[in-house]
């Protein structure tokens, strides 16, 4: 199977929601309150997953609304730099460029205080959406930041619908962020709104309790979130791996013990190498060793990409997960 080649697959990967800059503490393990400096890195989960995809050879766009302010602009560069193309950004005069500060904890994960009120990103609009550059995709991937809030939901649905109805497949990762929901009721509402329209579903472990309201991890809770309609449900277990279940089987793939510097971005990480490997061999989706390779791969970019600190000076190339691979 053709991964981690060089992108041999000509299909498009477009990703759709929020870019934006984190701001890290110089130190880890640290408060918010206790840092004494702050280093600026650009994040937002699906912009991570369009350069993820892009850093292994494939084919991304990425389609968001910026401030029209320095961040902005030097976001844009960035997707333009790391070879994603930014033909679905556009740029907003009167709101600001979205800014979250993210803490370290000791254990390396991480919390977050967002300044978004409202944000550019939050302000999209359908009569902005870049309707041919949508039409093109053959892989359509979002989260649930942009439900929160008008008029960026709209612009969300409606884009989905396009992806929908251009054959593409569409993928969702949740990727809770509770702080920027008005309540978790809300947020589990409104992240389950919308889960019948994907082909597929990437959950963290934690995701997964949340959005069941069960303690446990275990098969019979995750197949709570099974739909008929899903061709793949993905829960990612960190250090233990990652579950799937498809229509016809189901399993667990291992992950690689490392040491862990800086969890952000892994996620991504894994969510670009298992799109990027879909695009490249669909068939992944109805063959289970294909679709174990697949994982693998996927979770060795999520291992790599926890070793370093950041998520997008620390997404790799195909040739770092394949010299990674013949060492594990």
């Amino acid at each position: 199977m053709a991964i981690g080649n060089g992108g041999t697959g000509s299909g498009l990967v477009v990703s759709f929601g929020e870019m934006l800059i984190d701001f890290v503490p110089s130190e880890a393990g640290v408060s918010l309150a206790e840092a004494s400096a702050f280093l600026k890195a650009p994040g937002g989960a699906p912009a991570n997953v369009a350069i993820a995809v892009a850093r292994l050879g494939g084919r991304a766009a990425f389609v968001s609304k910026l401030g029209d302010d320095e961040f902005g602009h030097m976001l844009a560069a960035i997707l333009r730099e790391k070879g994603v193309s930014d033909a679905g950004v556009v740029f907003d005069a009167g709101a600001r460029t979205a800014l979250a500060f993210v803490t370290l904890r000791a254990d390396g994960e991480r919390e977050f205080m967002f300044y978004r009120n409202p944000s550019a990103d939050m302000l999209l609009t359908a009569a902005e959406l870049n309707v041919n550059l949508i039409r093109n995709g053959a892989i359509f991937h979002y989260g649930s930041i942009s439900l929160i809030a008008e008029p960026c939901r709209s612009a969300h649905l409606k884009a989905m619908e396009l992806a929908k109805e251009s054959g593409a497949l569409l993928s969702y990762d949740p990727n809770l962020r509770l702080p920027l929901w008005p309540s978790p009721e809300e947020a589990r509402k409104q992240i389950l709104s919308i889960w019948d329209k994907a082909d597929i579903v990437k959950v963290s472990g934690a995701e997964l309790e949340f959005l069941t309201g069960h303690d446990s991890v275990e098969d019979e809770v995750a197949l709570r979130l099974w739909r008929p309609s899903l061709k793949l449900l993905l829960v990612t277990l960190g250090d233990m791996g990652c579950k799937y279940f498809t229509k016809d089987f189901r399993g667990i793939v291992g992950s690689f013990t490392v040491k862990q510097v800086d969890t952000t971005g892994a996620g991504d990480a894994f969510v670009g190498a298992l799109l990027h490997g879909i695009i490249e061999d669909q068939s992944a989706l109805q063959d289970e060793k294909k679709l174990r390779q697949v994982l693998r791969f996927a979770n060795a970019c999520g291992a790599i990409t926890a070793t370093k600190k950041g998520a997008i000076p620390s997404l790799p190339s195909a040739s770092e997960v394949m010299e990674f691979l013949e060492k594990a």
